[in-house]
């Protein structure tokens, strides 16, 4: 008995362990929602793009600024004889042999006209950064709007797995008074074995309700990047929003001024026209000045040759043209005006996008409340019935055909006024989504 005893424990023990790893986590929508903020590593990616792109930004304002550049450099020479002059009077050595060379150069350059190349690249690189920008509040808003579905698909099936719970409660208690029924001899076997197969039917559904309940948890886990394995509570509380003073004329316009995907597609229009510039600039000369300090050993412009360091320096005006290239600049500013057409072809398409998107979600919001009206109705219907035809069932007025239909009919009220309030909060969070404001809530 000890040893019984003694795994008894160790099994009770290793219990408590897995539970207590598995951890408890109490949430509301709101609270999901900043945990999944925190932890997407979708975001994360997208947030380096914004900052990839801002480092863009940077590098080409700076192609307008002056550039320093410092050249060091050692050369050994092979030995040579000397160049000397003979005259009546001796030979002169003219060019001693020097075979260490050492230079040492300092270029400075600015440059003074590209033909707008600079300017357009950084409109171009700031442009595309504001695209970037909205990038990351579309992806923002969309992992907020999974964040949210994931919630409450998981809600309507815990929701859904307490109305087999229940159901099966008073079936299984419906169950008992039959048996009890047929043990006196009021009830015959048939109708026990009616009411049997619909308590396992019940049954049935319940595994599945669990098993879903457990898989939209993992789901949930998943979207909020934490453990799986972590039981979650969902605390949140459904309220009704009444969307009937919403008129769609406002929906859409606050999805065309709040909208990511626009300001977005907006930003690259005007980068199409940054990259026409941008193309457009090798039809212009570019002038750049530049000066040059030289400090070397020798000097080859010090003369005759020194083995000593000596400093000179120039500086100018470089004037560079492209005259023939075979119309690449032509074919390279069709290219851009092609991509910025494609551009603006992008944002009409999108527009027409966000405007059937926020009419469906308008009407989807709609039929959801009103399907919500209707279900609670049917279940108060579906209850009473219920009550009625088992009182009826007692009292040997109804049969067992009758009260499985009507044991049938509650749980189908109950199913789908979960599903109702449920698929409400969705339609919700898909028509806050489509106009990027959560205002719903205030009207």
């Amino acid at each position: 008995m000890k040893i019984f005893r003694l795994i008894f424990s160790l099994i009770l023990f290793f219990v408590f362990i897995r539970l207590e790893a598995q951890g408890k986590l109490s949430l509301n929508v709101s609270q999901a929602v900043e945990l999944a903020l925190g932890n997407s590593k979708v975001l994360h990616s997208s947030l380096m793009k914004v900052k990839n792109s801002e480092a863009k930004v940077k590098e080409a304002m700076a192609f307008r600024l002056p550039s320093v550049k410092l050249n060091a450099r050692y050369t050994r020479l092979s030995e040579v004889d000397p160049f000397v002059i003979s005259t009546p009077f001796g030979s002169f050595p003219i060019a001693p042999g020097i075979y260490n060379n050492y230079a040492i150069q300092l270029t400075l350059s600015q440059p003074i006209f590209t033909g707008f190349r600079l300017s357009g690249n950084v409109n171009l690189n700031e442009k595309l950064n504001e695209a970037t920008n909205e990038d990351y509040n579309k992806d923002k808003s969309e992992l907020i709007f999974n964040v949210k579905n994931s919630y409450f698909n998981t809600y309507k099936s815990i929701l859904y797995k307490k109305v087999l719970d229940e159901m099966v409660i008073q079936i299984g208690s419906h169950l008992q008074d039959v048996k009890n029924l047929e043990k006196v001899g009021m009830m015959a076997k048939n109708d026990v074995l009616k009411i049997e197969i619909q308590y396992s039917n019940v049954l049935f559904q319940q595994v599945d309700a669990e098993n879903l309940v457990n898989l939209s948890r993992i789901s949930l886990n998943n979207v909020l990047g934490i453990d799986l394995s972590t039981l979650l509570e969902l605390t949140e509380e459904i309220k009704m929003t009444d969307v009937q003073s919403l008129k769609m004329d406002d929906l859409i316009y606050e999805a065309m001024s709040n909208r990511s995907e626009l300001k977005s597609a907006e930003a690259r229009i005007d980068a199409g026209k940054a990259g026409v510039i941008l193309a457009q600039s090798n039809w212009y000369p570019q002038i750049n000045a530049y000066g040059n300090y030289y400090y070397s050993r020798p000097n080859q412009r010090i003369m005759p040759s020194k083995d000593q360091f000596d400093a000179t320096w120039d500086a100018g005006v470089v004037l560079s043209m492209n005259i023939w290239d075979w119309l690449s600049t032509k074919h390279q500013t069709d290219q851009a005006e092609a991509l910025l057409a494609q551009a603006k072809d992008g944002l009409n398409l999108i527009k027409d996008g966000i405007s059937l998107e926020v009419t469906s979600n308008y009407f989807n919001i709609n039929q959801a409340e009103k399907k919500i009206k209707i279900a609670k109705l049917s279940v108060e219907q579906a209850e009473e019935n219920n009550r009625v035809t088992s009182d009826k069932f007692k009292m040997g007025m109804a049969t067992s055909s009758e009260i499985i239909d009507s044991e049938t009919a509650l749980i189908t009220a109950k199913t789908n006024y979960t599903n109702a309030i449920i698929d409400y909060e969705l339609a919700k969070a898909k028509l806050e989504k489509s106009i990027s404001k959560k205002f719903l809530e205030n009207k």
